[in-house]
Order: structure tokens, then C-alpha cells, then sequence
């Protein structure tokens, strides 16, 4: 329990520092916004892969930074900084599936696809990834900030832009769902 609540002092303070960095970038400070981005860069990434996949992230992760960049001046700090900037990740995310929805489909497997794929290892069929792609996307996204990210309900809830019962609901679902 004490190796726990040092844990959330810790994660407090740096929120807060994140947060100071965001309002300072935000009025111009160039060294803020370089801090700023190089603490929360490998959370955004990993938010994304999990949310999309891992080649998809590195790209995601480039929208998200270029909306904040734009967006930075207008951060008030309501919230944290932390929770704020995955908030636009998500965004993000949700704008890359209505593109590719939007998109038309191949209507058929091309043979040359078919022709160099190689059948999978049996470590790849039990991936977590692969189970986590497997579940709907609001699902997966709960699941994802609340237990690989660690965001707390309400949290999530906030960054979702959901009530905290319906990510509990959508967690609870999740795991129901991965258990089988």
C-alpha cells in the first residue's frame, strides 16, 4: 500500500509538471513544448498502437502532436495536461476509422497476397493485440486506458467523453469477451 501511494504521488507530480509544460509551450516556450512532447510521447504511442496497431501508431502518433501543437495555445489546464492530450489522441483514432471507412473496399484477396503469406507462429494466434483487435473498438479503447494505460475510471470516462458507468460497463464487457 505505501509502494502504491508513492506511486501516485509520483504520477501527480508528474502530471503536474506535464501540465506546466503545456500552459508554457502553449505561450511559446520552444524548451517546454520539447519537454513537454518527450514525456508523454511513449503514452500516446502506446494509447494508439493498442487503440490501432502497432504499424498504424507511429503516424497517429504524428496527428496527434500536430493537432497539439495547434491546439497548445488554447489549453487552459481544466483538466490535466496528460488527460487533455489523450483526449486528442483519441480523436485522432476516431478520425482514422471514419477515413478508412469512407474508403472502398477490395472486394477480393489479391493472389499475390494470398501467394507470399506465410502461415502465422503460435505465439502470434495468442498475441494480446490480436485479442485486443478482436474486440469492438469502444471496448478495447476502455480497456486499454484503464488497464494498459492505468488511467483511472473517471479518467477514461472523461477522455472517452463517456459517463464512469459506462466504462466500467464497456471494461466489464471487455474482459467477459477475452475470457471467452
Amino acid at each position: 500500500i505505501r509502494r502504491q501511494r508513492q506511486m501516485c504521488i509520483r504520477d501527480r507530480n508528474k502530471d503536474d509538471l506535464v501540465t506546466r509544460l503545456a500552459l508554457a509551450a502553449g505561450k511559446g516556450d520552444r524548451e517546454a513544448l520539447t519537454e513537454f512532447i518527450k514525456l508523454t510521447q511513449k503514452d500516446v504511442w502506446r494509447l494508439l498502437a493498442h487503440l490501432s496497431s502497432p504499424e498504424e501508431a507511429d503516424d497517429l502518433t504524428q496527428e496527434t502532436y500536430l493537432r497539439v501543437i495547434s491546439a497548445l495555445p488554447r489549453f487552459q489546464g481544466r483538466s490535466t495536461a496528460k488527460t487533455w492530450l489523450i483526449t486528442l489522441a483519441r480523436r485522432v483514432w476516431i478520425d482514422q476509422i471514419r477515413h478508412e471507412q469512407s474508403r472502398p473496399k477490395k472486394s477480393s484477396t489479391e493472389y499475390e497476397d494470398v501467394q507470399h503469406a506465410t502461415p502465422p507462429e503460435w505465439s502470434e494466434l495468442v498475441d494480446v493485440r490480436l485479442l485486443l483487435q478482436g474486440l469492438p473498438p469502444e471496448r478495447r479503447e476502455a480497456l486499454v486506458l484503464t488497464q494498459v494505460l492505468g488511467y483511472s475510471y473517471e479518467e477514461a470516462a472523461k477522455i472517452a467523453g463517456v459517463r464512469v458507468g459506462t466504462i466500467r460497463s464497456r471494461v466489464a464487457r471487455a474482459r467477459k469477451d477475452l475470457m471467452g
